[in-house]
C-alpha cells in the first residue's frame, strides 16, 4: 500500500511538473499536441519494472522511484562551472556542441567556420519553425517504451545536425552532455545526426558533472540516419556524478553499403542504461557495436541492443566486456532479428565478464531470433574471475596484487577498445579505464 501511495503522489508531481513546464517547452501546435500524446503514453504506464521483459534487470520503480523536477536554464554560476568542467575533460581537434543542464550553451561551443556542408542547429531552434517533416523524425522514436515517451514530452533542447551528400569533415563532432547545476534535477535533452551519402563522420558523446553536480538525472535520446556508402563512427562515454541516473536510447537507420561502428564505455552514473535500436534498410550493411562497463561499488549499468536485420547482405558484430567489482551489478541485453528477406545475413555477438568479487553480479542475455534459412548467426557469453595462475606469474616476476590485476583487465577490455577507428579517441577510452583502475583500492 506504501508503494502505490508514493507512486501516485510521484505521478501528480510530474503532472503538475509538466503542466508548468509545457508552455515553456520548445515547439506549439502539433508539437505541443504530440508532447501531450507522449506524455499521457508515459502515465499510463509508469517507470519500467521487472515485469516488463526488457527492463527485468533494471526496475526503475525501485532504483529511481520518481522523476525529479526539470532543470532550470543554466545561469552564469552554473555555465561557470561547467566550463571548469569542460577543461578537465577537453579533446583536442574535434569540433566541440556543449549542453548544459539540457539547454546549448553557445559560448562553450564552436560553431564558427563550419565545413561546406555541415550544419548545426539547436533543437529548440527546429521545433519552434514549420519545418514538419524534419518534427516527424524527431519525434520518431516508438513512444511505446515510457522513457522515449517521457524524453518526446520533456525535450527542452539538443542539437540537429545534417551534413550534405559528399561533404568532408575535417573534425570529429563531440557532444558534451555536462550537469550544471548544484540542486538535484532531471535534464531532458534530445539529438538529431542525419549523414549524407559517402560521408565520413565521427561523433562522440560525453555525460560529466561539474562541480558540485551530485543526484541528478539524465534523460537523453538520440536519432541517427547514415546515408548509402557513409559511414559513422560513435564513442559514447558515460562519466557522470556517482549519485547520477542516466536513462538514454538512440534509433539509428542504416542506408545501403553503409557502416556504423559504435563504442561505448560506462565508468559513472550509479544508474546508468543505454538502450538503443539499430535498423539495415539498405542492402550490403555493416554495424560493429562494442562496449566496455567498469563498475564499483553499488553500480548498476544496462546495456541494451537491438539489431534489426531487414534486408539482404548484411552483417553485424556486437563485443561486450564488463568488469565489476565491490557489489556492482553489468546487464547486457543484445536481441538479432533476422526478418524473412534477410537471406545472407552474417551476424555474431559476444559478451563476457569479469567479476573482482564475491558479490559482483552480472547479467547476460544474448538473444537471436531467426526467420531466413541461409544465415551465418552466432552468440556466445561467459563469466568468470581473473586467471589466479597468470596473476601468480604476473606477482613472481614483481608486480603488486593491484598492477598484475590492472594488466590483466587492461587487456580483457581491450578487444573493444581496439575497434575505436581514432587514435585519439582510442587513447581517450583507455585513459578514462586508466582513471577508474586507479581508483580502485
Amino acid at each position: 500500500m506504501n508503494v502505490a501511495v508514493a507512486k501516485n503522489e510521484t505521478g501528480r508531481a510530474l503532472s503538475d511538473a509538466f503542466a508548468i513546464a509545457r508552455n515553456r517547452l520548445p515547439g506549439t501546435g502539433k508539437v505541443a499536441d504530440i508532447r501531450q500524446r507522449a506524455f499521457e503514453a508515459y502515465e499510463r504506464a509508469g517507470l519500467p519494472h521487472r515485469r516488463i521483459e526488457d527492463w527485468k534487470y533494471t526496475d526503475l520503480r525501485m532504483m529511481m522511484r520518481e522523476i525529479l523536477p526539470s532543470a532550470a536554464e543554466p545561469d552564469a554560476a552554473a555555465l561557470k562551472r561547467a566550463g571548469a568542467a569542460l577543461k578537465l575533460h577537453a579533446i583536442a581537434g574535434v569540433r566541440r556542441l556543449v549542453l548544459v543542464d539540457g539547454v546549448f550553451a553557445p559560448k562553450l561551443s564552436e560553431t564558427d567556420n563550419l565545413e561546406r556542408g555541415l550544419r548545426v542547429r539547436t533543437l529548440r531552434e527546429v521545433l519552434e519553425t514549420g519545418d514538419t517533416a524534419l518534427h516527424a523524425q524527431l519525434f520518431a522514436p516508438d513512444s511505446s517504451d515510457s522513457m522515449v515517451a517521457l524524453n518526446s514530452a520533456m525535450m527542452t533542447d539538443g542539437l540537429v545536425i545534417e551534413v550534405a551528400d559528399g561533404a568532408v569533415l575535417t573534425q570529429p563532432l563531440h557532444i558534451v552532455h555536462i550537469a550544471g547545476g548544484a540542486s538535484p534535477a532531471a535534464i531532458f535533452t534530445r539529438s538529431m545526426l542525419r549523414i549524407g551519402g559517402t560521408v565520413h563522420a565521427t561523433l562522440v558523446e560525453s555525460y560529466i558533472p561539474a562541480d558540485g553536480a551530485n543526484a541528478y538525472q539524465v534523460h537523453d535520446s538520440l536519432i541517427v540516419a547514415i546515408g548509402d556508402g557513409a559511414r559513422l563512427d560513435h564513442v559514447r562515454l558515460i562519466e557522470d556524478g556517482r549519485e547520477a541516473f542516466n536513462i538514454s536510447s538512440s534509433v539509428v537507420t542504416l542506408g545501403a553499403n553503409a557502416h556504423f561502428n559504435t563504442f561505448g564505455m560506462t565508468s559513472g552514473s550509479n544508474v546508468s542504461r543505454y538502450q538503443t535500436v539499430i535498423a539495415f534498410a539498405g542492402e550490403g550493411s555493416r554495424v560493429e557495436t562494442n562496449g566496455v562497463n567498469l563498475l564499483n561499488g553499488r553500480q548498476h549499468a544496462d546495456t541494451t541492443l537491438f539489431l534489426d536485420h531487414a534486408v539482404p547482405n548484411c552483417a553485424s558484430r556486437e563485443i561486450f566486456r564488463s568488469v565489476v567489482d565491490d557489489r556492482g551489478h553489468s546487464v547486457f541485453q543484445g536481441r538479432i532479428i533476422v526478418r524473412p528477406k534477410a537471406q545472407k545475413t552474417d551476424a555474431k555477438m559476444m559478451t563476457r565478464a569479469l567479476l573482482l568479487s564475491d558479490e559482483a553480479e552480472a547479467d547476460n542475455k544474448p538473444e537471436l531470433e531467426i526467420f531466413a534459412d541461409d544465415v551465418t548467426c552466432g552468440h556466445g557469453a561467459t563469466t568468470g574471475a581473473l586467471d589466479e595462475s597468470l596473476l601468480f606469474y604476473l606477482r613472481a616476476r614483481g608486480l603488486s596484487e593491484k598492477e598484475a590485476q590492472a594488466l590483466l583487465i587492461q587487456a580483457f577490455v581491450g578487444e573493444a577498445i581496439e575497434s575505436i577507428a581514432n587514435d585519439a579517441l582510442r587513447e581517450l577510452a583507455i585513459s578514462a579505464a586508466e582513471r577508474w583502475l586507479e581508483a580502485r583500492g
